[in-house]
């Protein structure tokens, strides 16, 4: 029986254990050169561009009914590639082998489609599909025809997030039992915006990059349920809910993620993963909580990380689909892997509506 303790008192193992080498570099192909087309030009494909321009990618076509966003996304990148103002246009092309597809969430599918027909690998933007039994189709057209389909959840590849994901499939904090996730920011910035109209902005748009999280750390444990909440905050005057919270149910698992992104000062994330050996615990500012901590009871560390979730996470969704590609295998950000997350957000919005839990996978469809 264990010694009683009533007052909760901490057990601190202050002993330094060295920091395990984990590898966290964002994937590349040993010797395949893409040739790559980007359909739509908008603010987000700015650091693709700049994630493929450090790995020597080469963008050859650039598409958007915009003709100037297209010519100036090509002008700042690779200025003899070609514009279109039809993306059909762009996949006519033979010398393209990949395509990345940046378009609004509603116009995704249909380009996707398209690509794969056309004999293009793609890289869809996140998420690649407002309805489940679509998606999975696609993922099913990508396998038929030899092609590989890929999410651009580029979280996934944060350096804090890589190294927390490594930990935990070598095993340092054994069998991952309970995840928390909270941040708070200042988000206000979508006012007056397309964003400003989205039904669960939060959620949707970007508590999905941590849920997609929850998932990679637990591997494939089932999701059970989800019970969300969202709501105003106090003074608040943009029209979505800017707080959310979500709880999630896995076998033999526990999580919660809860996001203010109507906060004014002090914006923080923090991640904790609680093992059945150990803990890991990151913190530090949104997108770069790199005051990472690995706790066992041999000892703890302190594992030193650079670079940026933006950077090293757009090369790394990228990087494993042109690594794959040049393997024959499915990349670890398959469309098939994450219509398992895109379950998850789904399920949480319609809580949020419903006012009750939510079984992942019940929910086939959304709009936004």
């Amino acid at each position: 029986m264990a010694e009683e303790n009533y007052d909760l008192s901490a057990e601190n193992n202050e002993k330094q254990i060295p920091v395990p080498e984990l590898n966290i570099a964002p994937p590349v192909p040993k010797s395949y050169v893409p040739r790559i087309g980007l359909i739509a030009c908008g603010g987000i494909t700015e650091s693709h561009l700049k994630a493929y321009q450090v790995q020597g990618w080469p963008v050859l076509a650039f598409a958007d009914l915009n003709l100037e966003a297209a010519e100036a996304r090509r002008d700042a990148f690779h200025p003899e590639g070609a514009v279109y103002g039809d993306y059909h246009d762009l996949l006519a092309r033979e010398d393209i082998d990949v395509v990345d597809i940046a378009l609004h969430p509603v116009h995704r599918a249909e380009a996707i489609e398209a690509a794969l027909l056309a004999g293009k690998h793609v890289l869809s933007q996140k998420p690649y599909s407002l309805d489940l039994d679509e998606g999975l189709r696609l993922a099913e057209l990508a396998e038929s025809k030899g092609l590989k389909l890929a999410v651009n959840q580029n979280g996934r590849w944060a350096p804090y997030v890589r190294w927390m994901t490594l930990a935990v499939r070598e095993g340092l904090i054994g069998e991952v039992q309970s995840i928390s996730v909270d941040m708070n920011w200042d988000h206000t910035w979508i006012q007056g915006t397309a964003f400003e109209q989205v039904h669960h902005v939060m959620l949707y748009d970007f508590a999905i990059h941590w849920m997609d999280m929850l998932r990679v750390f637990l591997g494939d444990r089932e999701a059970v349920s989800v019970s969300a909440f969202s709501s105003h905050a106090p003074g608040q005057e943009m029209k979505p809910d800017m707080m959310a919270c979500a709880q999630f149910r896995f076998e033999n698992a526990l999580a919660t993620i809860l996001v203010d992104g109507h906060s004014k000062v002090a914006p923080r994330e923090q991640i904790r993963i609680v093992g059945s050996k150990g803990v890991l615990h990151a913190e530090g500012g949104i997108c770069h909580a790199h005051d990472l901590r690995l706790e066992t009871e041999e000892g703890s560390c302190r594992p030193p990380l650079e670079g940026t979730w933006f950077e090293q996470g757009f090369q790394g969704t990228m990087g494993e689909l042109l690594l794959s590609i040049e393997e024959d295998r499915l990349p670890e950000n398959n469309a098939g892997n994450n219509i398992r997350s895109l379950e998850l957000a789904f399920a949480a919005m319609q809580s949020v509506d419903e006012h009750r839990p939510v079984r992942p996978g019940s929910i086939r469809k959304v709009s936004v």
